[in-house]
C-alpha cells in the first residue's frame, strides 16, 4: 500500500469512528423512543447501518494492521517502474499520452488514474524502464505504448 493510501484509509476510518458511530447511536436512541422496536422501520434502519458501519471499520483496521506500506519518494529514481511509482505512456498507434500510478488493489481508481498493480496495464510496466516499448493486451486488444517518464513522487 501507498503512503497515500494509507493515509486515506486513516481518514476514513476516523470519519467512521468519530463522526458517524456517534450519530448511529444517536439515531438508535431516538428510534428506541419511539416504541415498540418489533415494527419500528426507524430502528431497523439505524441498526443495519450500524452494522455497515462497524464491519467497514473492522475491514480498514485489518488492511491498516497487515498492511505493508511502501514510500518510493524514500527510494533512488532507477528510471524503473516498480508499486508506487508514476508513469507517463505514450500510446505509439494514437500518440495519446497518459500519466498512472502503480497502487495497491485497495487504492486502485481507474477515473484518478490510480491503477491497480494486479492490473494488465501495470502488470506490464512493472520491472520495465523509461524509453521501453511495450505491448500489453487490454479488452480492447494489444496496444503498443513506450515508456516516456518515471517518477518516484
Amino acid at each position: 500500500m501507498t503512503v497515500v493510501g494509507a493515509d486515506r484509509l486513516r481518514q476514513e476510518l476516523e470519519i467512521l469512528k468519530f463522526d458517524r458511530r456517534p450519530k448511529i447511536a444517536q439515531a438508535i436512541g431516538e428510534a428506541r423512543e419511539l416504541g415498540d422496536l418489533k415494527e419500528n422501520a426507524e430502528y431497523h434502519a439505524a441498526r443495519e447501518e450500524q452494522g455497515l458501519c462497524e464491519a467497514r471499520v473492522r475491514d480498514i483496521e485489518g488492511k491498516l494492521s497487515h498492511a505493508q506500506i511502501i514510500d518510493v519518494t524514500e527510494m533512488p529514481n532507477t528510471g524503473r517502474v516498480i508499486f508506487g511509482t508514476t508513469v507517463t505512456i505514450l500510446n505509439i498507434d494514437t500518440d495519446e499520452e497518459v500519466t498512472y500510478r502503480i497502487v495497491g488493489e485497495d487504492e486502485a481508481n481507474v477515473k484518478e488514474n490510480l491503477l491497480s498493480v494486479s492490473s494488465p496495464i501495470a502488470r506490464g510496466l512493472v520491472g520495465k524502464s523509461v524509453d521501453d516499448e511495450i505491448s500489453i493486451s487490454t479488452p480492447g486488444g494489444t496496444s503498443d505504448f513506450e515508456i516516456t517518464k518515471v517518477e518516484y513522487i
